[in-house]
């Protein structure tokens, strides 16, 4: 879980208000209804979505997620899972209160371990998340991307592999300036070993 934390907290906190519940959507979904963490991903995930309608001037959209967000989180203590619960708490009273909230200041910025998480700073499995996440929302193909980031975990473990997929996997979700070149790049690369990989299998069929 930690890494789907991670993951989704660093994509909202570089404004990815829509896409950062893809981070933790499948996790939730698996969890048992009423969990400590199962609260807690739902009041992240609606968190996100209410200042994502703040920021699109859907202001009953806004207002009536930041009160169920509220809801959900009500129990969850403040420092949970070393993210900042008790000011998500505070900011969506204020954005329920008050719709325009967000018309001159930023979103809360989200905080986990002491840290304010951007992708930048991301580990390798927080980041290949990440990755998936990115793929999604920007319409990349997400079975290439998913099969990078399978590579990059691999290719990370085996010390003597001079991996293309660990750089690549980490520019594509740091560098959205540049992210069509570098998943063309991801492609290639994904296209190569997956040809080798079928060519090994082959021998033995």
């Amino acid at each position: 879980m930690d890494a789907h934390l991670r993951a989704g907290v660093a994509i909202y906190n570089a404004g990815g208000y829509h896409a950062a519940h893809d981070a933790w959507e499948d996790h939730w979904l698996d969890l048992e209804s009423g969990t400590a963490d199962e609260r807690f991903l739902h009041g992240l995930i609606q968190f996100t979505a209410a200042v994502y309608h703040a920021t699109e001037g859907n202001d009953s959209g806004a207002t009536g997620l930041a009160g169920s967000a509220q809801e959900y989180l009500a129990d969850v203590p403040a420092d949970y899972r070393d993210l900042n619960v008790g000011d998500v708490r505070e900011f969506l009273a204020a954005l329920e209160a008050d719709p325009d909230l967000l018309a001159d200041r930023d979103p809360l910025t989200l905080c986990h371990d002491g840290r304010q998480p951007v992708p930048g700073t991301l580990d390798l499995e927080a980041t290949c998340v990440a990755a998936e996440v990115v793929a999604e929302e920007g319409g990349y193909d997400e079975a290439t991307v998913a099969d990078a980031a399978a590579y990059a975990r691999a290719d990370a473990a085996d010390e003597t592999t001079g991996s293309p997929f660990l750089p690549l996997v980490f520019d594509f979700v740091r560098d959205p300036e540049h992210r069509d070149i570098i998943f063309q790049r991801l492609s290639e690369h994904v296209g190569r070993r997956r040809n080798r990989e079928d060519d090994v299998t082959g021998l033995f069929e």
